[in-house]
């Protein structure tokens, strides 16, 4: 057996950790517990990939009475857990640590129960996103968020991360959707928030879990809504001469009191990579395209098709087509659906980020990134959300090229620093993890994060559940969050970048 490279001149961290394995097989037994380097490699890094770290070992649960005796476990003595799904972040929120467990939930596959009549689903955490529209398409129904690693990421992750997706405007984001949760305390206790029911009496507990990332506990049990297919869906491709246009017209378009079922935006660096990869029938010769579908009964469609063409009109629109089928409205959504992977044939390496503003504030903020792309010297392909103001800005680099990784973390981290002048905020759906931690106080004063390191801390005193991501500073639970440890002095080392 060979385990992660940790210093240990006397063997005792080797020992330690040699009884930490045996402890956790008596368990979770069989193949549950992975331990050597080789294996272990499948799951040192998350979406984020510049970041890697071995975990400790791995445990792959498979009821939830296991996943309760590992908390407890690592709860009384004292070792740090890191609860990870798919593994599709892109904030590095699943990343792990090298003296922690990774408690992996990718076993909890079932759906549990379809309720029709209550328009609910019951599934365990690692169940696919698309997996739950897949259960319940035959009847009509689907699930509403629809990010675009759906096919991959799992329920439980989006629960963590409060994962959003091309619908969200309208039918809004994995918190819009979530009825209720089971879920282990780091100290093993199992309860439960919510049910099936549309709202509870009390904290609205359920909701703060929801984009916690793993600090406060693990999931182990989902329900959520689901809702019956609209009468009618058509997606509209309009093109524009300048992402400016676009921008404003997606503001007017929301302002006129429409509220499509998605509203994105592709610049025309993004627009040529997903056309040659996908074929989605995109206009190659505009500055900006936006992708405008329009559901509910028929009347109704043909009505706000009439509606944004003239608002795009009024715009400077260059161009409109409509979709005149379901196969054609799905091939429109398929291009924007596989931006990321297209730019990827682009680009050696790309860095996503992920933040939110105001929709009047666009057109500010694709000129600022302009500015800041030459400041730079690295270009940027843009997949908006626009109509919830979530952008996803992709920063092309070549990680082999010495100082371009930390060019391209820099430029990221001077449009998120935008984003919150312009009255925005962080993160839309990716979450906090590692990527933006250290710019919490760009956006939080001390007041704030002590606030919130107070709620960590009545879940977790002994900062045991997913440490060194979200938080900018550790603080001492026992004090109540007014005595500070400097980074340096953190129980948990820094992660190595590549």
């Amino acid at each position: 057996m060979t385990s992660p490279k940790m210093p240990d001149p006397d063997g005792k961290v080797l020992k330690r950790r040699a009884a930490i394995v045996a402890d956790l097989r008596d368990i979770v037994a069989g193949e549950g517990v992975v331990d050597t380097t080789n294996e272990m490699r499948a799951f040192e890094t998350d979406g984020l990939t510049a970041y890697r770290q071995l975990p400790l070992v791995v445990v792959l649960p498979q009821t939830v009475r296991e996943v309760s005796r590992v908390l407890r476990y690592c709860h009384k003595n004292g070792i740090r857990v890191v609860p990870r799904g798919s593994g599709t972040s892109l904030s590095g929120g699943a990343l792990p640590l090298e003296d922690a467990v990774l408690l992996v939930m990718s076993r909890f596959n079932r759906v549990l129960d379809i309720d029709y009549e209550n328009r609910v689903a019951v599934v365990q955490p690692g169940v696919t996103n698309l997996g739950i529209t897949d259960a319940v398409s035959g009847r009509g129904f689907y699930y509403a968020p629809d990010p675009s690693s759906q096919i991959a990421c799992s329920i439980g992750g989006n629960v963590a991360e409060n994962a959003g997706g091309v619908h969200c405007l309208k039918y809004g984001l994995t918190t819009n959707n979530v009825l209720g949760i089971e879920m282990v305390l780091i100290d093993g206790e199992i309860i439960r928030l919510g049910g099936r029911h549309l709202d509870s009496p009390g904290y609205d507990i359920l909701g703060l879990m929801t984009g916690s990332e793993g600090l406060l506990g693990v999931v182990t049990e989902v329900t959520v809504r689901i809702l019956q297919k609209p009468e009618t869906a058509r997606a509209m491709l309009v093109g524009f001469p300048t992402s400016e246009a676009a921008g404003q017209c997606v503001a007017d378009i929301i302002g006129a009191g429409i509220i499509p079922g998605g509203i994105e935006m592709m610049d025309r660096l993004s627009i040529k990579a997903a056309e040659d990869f996908v074929h989605a029938g995109y206009p190659l010769d505009v500055e900006a395209l936006l992708i405008v579908e329009l559901d509910g009964p028929e009347a109704e469609v043909d009505h706000l098709i009439r509606e944004v063409q003239r608002i795009a009109g009024d715009n400077g629109a260059t161009m409109s087509r409509v979709s005149n089928s379901e196969e054609e409205r799905q091939t429109f959504w398929a291009g924007r659906k596989a931006a990321f992977p297209a730019v990827g044939r682009i680009s050696p390496d790309y860095y996503c980020m992920d933040g939110t503003i105001p929709r009047k504030k666009l057109p500010e903020v694709l000129a600022g990134m302009r500015t800041l792309s030459e400041k730079h010297g690295l270009a940027v392909a843009n997949v908006f959300h626009a109509g919830d103001g979530n952008l996803h800005p992709l920063i092309l680099y070549d990680a082999n090229r010495p100082g371009e990784l930390e060019r391209a973390e820099e430029f990221g981290n001077d449009i998120l620093r935008l984003c919150v002048e312009v009255g925005g905020v962080l993160t839309g759906e990716h979450g906090v993890g590692v990527e933006k931690r250290d710019l919490m106080p760009a956006m939080f004063n001390k007041q704030d994060l002590d606030q919130q390191i107070r709620v960590k801390c009545a879940f977790d005193s002994q900062h045991l559940l997913n440490p060194g991501k979200m938080f900018p500073e550790l603080h001492r639970c026992a004090e109540m969050g007014r005595m500070h440890i400097s980074r340096g002095q953190m129980p948990f080392p820094d992660i190595p970048r590549f």
